[in-house]
C-alpha cells in the first residue's frame, strides 16, 4: 500500500517540478484501478451527472448523490487525495450551508478536500470553508455549473480582458485560502500566467502544459462517453467499442448455443445423478417422516 497523498506531498511535487496527476472517479471498481496506478488526486466530480446518470448538464446532481459516490471511491482508493465536488446550490445559498455541505464530504465520505466553482464572488465562501478546517480547491475558467451565464461549453479567457480576470481571480482565491485551483478550458498562455503567479498547485483541464498538473474526466480519456468530446481530451482507450463487441459476442454465443459450455456448468457429485433419478422415480414423499 502506498503512502497517503497529502497537501504537503502535492506542494512538494509542485516545488520539485513534478507534474501532479488527477482523474475523476465515481465508483469502487474504477477507484481500485486508479489507486493501483498511483493517481495523485481523485476528483469525485459532479460530472457524474452526465457521464453516469445521463443528464444534459451537472445541475441535477445533489449532495446525497455526491456523498454516496465519494464513499464508494474512498473505499477503493484509500491512498489517493480525494476531493468531493460541491454540486450546484450546495454552496451558493449561504456560507452556513456551504460549510455544512462541505463537512458532509469530510465526515461521511472521508474526503481530503472539496472543490467549488467561481472566482472573486466565491472568495468569502472559500474563506469560510477553509476557516472551518476544510481544504478547498477553486475552479476557474469554464465552470459547468454556470453554463447558462457562459453560453454553453465554451473556452474562457480568450481575450485580454477575460484572461486578466481569470488571472486576478486566481490570486483572489489563493488569498482566500484555496490550497489549489483547477483551471478549465483557457488558452495555455493564461494557464502559464496563473501558474507562474501562484504559490499553490494549479491543475489544468484544458489549460495547457504550463500548469502544475493535469486532470481528465475518466470517461472521456477511456472513450466511455460519446455525447461530446472536448478539444482538450486525449483518448487513451476505446472502451465503448470493446464493450459493445463483448455484448455482441455474448448475444451470438447465447443464440448459437455456444454459451454456456460444459466448463461454465456445475457438475453433480459422482453417483448423485443416478440417486436423483431413483428419487424422482419413487415419487414424492407421502408422510412427514419421509420428508
Amino acid at each position: 500500500m502506498r503512502d497517503k497523498v497529502t497537501i504537503p506531498y502535492l506542494m512538494d511535487k509542485r516545488a520539485r517540478g513534478q507534474p501532479i496527476t488527477m482523474l475523476t472517479c465515481y465508483d469502487y471498481p474504477m477507484a481500485l484501478l486508479q489507486e493501483k496506478a498511483g493517481v495523485d488526486i481523485i476528483l469525485v466530480g459532479d460530472s457524474v451527472g452526465m457521464t453516469v446518470y445521463g443528464y444534459p448538464s451537472t445541475l441535477p446532481v445533489t449532495m446525497d448523490m455526491m456523498v454516496v459516490h465519494a464513499q464508494a471511491v474512498r473505499r477503493g482508493a484509500p491512498g489517493a487525495f480525494l476531493i468531493g465536488d460541491m454540486p450546484f446550490l450546495s454552496y451558493q445559498v449561504s456560507v452556513e450551508e456551504a460549510i455544512r455541505h462541505a463537512g458532509r464530504f469530510m465526515q461521511e465520505a472521508a474526503c481530503d478536500a472539496v472543490k467549488l466553482e467561481g472566482g472573486r464572488t466565491m472568495a468569502p465562501v472559500v474563506r469560510a470553508i477553509t476557516g472551518a478546517g476544510i481544504p478547498v480547491m477553486g475552479h476557474l475558467g469554464l465552470t459547468p455549473q454556470s453554463l447558462a451565464m457562459l453560453g454553453g461549453f465554451r473556452a474562457q479567457g480568450r481575450d485580454a480582458a477575460a484572461a486578466a480576470r481569470v488571472v486576478e481571480d486566481g490570486a483572489i482565491l489563493e488569498g482566500a485560502g484555496a490550497f489549489a485551483i483547477l483551471l478549465e478550458a483557457v488558452p495555455p498562455e493564461v494557464g502559464r500566467e496563473v501558474t507562474s503567479r501562484a504559490a499553490i498547485p494549479i491543475i489544468s483541464i484544458g489549460a495547457g502544459p504550463g500548469c502544475d498538473g493535469q486532470l481528465l474526466i475518466v470517461h472521456d480519456m477511456l472513450g466511455f462517453f460519446e455525447a461530446f468530446t472536448p478539444r482538450f481530451v486525449k483518448k487513451y482507450a476505446d472502451l465503448n467499442s470493446a464493450i459493445l463487441e463483448a455484448f455482441q459476442a455474448y448475444l451470438d454465443d447465447v443464440a448459437s448455443g455456444r454459451f454456456p459450455a460444459p466448463e461454465h456448468c456445475y457438475p453433480m457429485k459422482k453417483g448423485e445423478w443416478e440417486r436423483l433419478r431413483q428419487l424422482i422415480a419413487a415419487g414424492p414423499p407421502t408422510t412427514p417422516e419421509e420428508v
